[in-house]
């Protein structure tokens, strides 16, 4: 999976066993991970943050749910943080992916489950596929 190019924008996150993808905003620049969050009432789907091995709530206004993923989107753990708490780095994590508070239950998402992220509306491929500058040159 080594080459893969993750890019801020939105696409749709499949857990096994859901019956329809859940909306998903990429946080991948330095720029949108370091706003995550912050400034908001909630969030419809989940956010994924890429590069990241830890994060905190601080500032924040609602409790979420966090998943520490590897580089394969295997689920290692899955925690419920309250507003104002600082998440202990999770040592074999690549991405974080967060959601209000009690989402994960209901997507039955949950440590060992492998996830997969299709990017975008017009792009179907999912981000197991490696993007260089080749392939985004390509038309839609």
């Amino acid at each position: 999976m080594a080459g893969r190019r993750w890019q801020d924008g939105t696409g749709t996150l499949a857990v096994a066993g859901a019956r329809a993808g859940i909306p998903l905003e990429v946080a991948a620049s330095y720029r949108a991970r370091t706003r995550g969050l912050l400034g908001r009432d909630g969030i419809e789907g989940a956010l994924l943050l890429t590069p990241a091995g830890s994060i905190h709530t601080f500032r924040m206004r609602f409790a979420i749910d966090v998943a520490y993923l590897d580089r394969g989107l295997n689920v290692l753990a899955v925690r419920t943080m309250p507003p104002g708490r600082l998440g202990r780095p999770r040592l074999r994590s690549r991405h974080v992916l967060e959601a209000a508070a009690g989402a994960f239950a209901g997507w039955g998402l949950r440590p060992g489950v492998r996830l997969e992220v299709a990017y975008g509306a017009s792009r179907g491929a999912p981000y197991g596929v490696p993007r260089g500058p080749s392939r985004e040159a390509l038309p839609d």
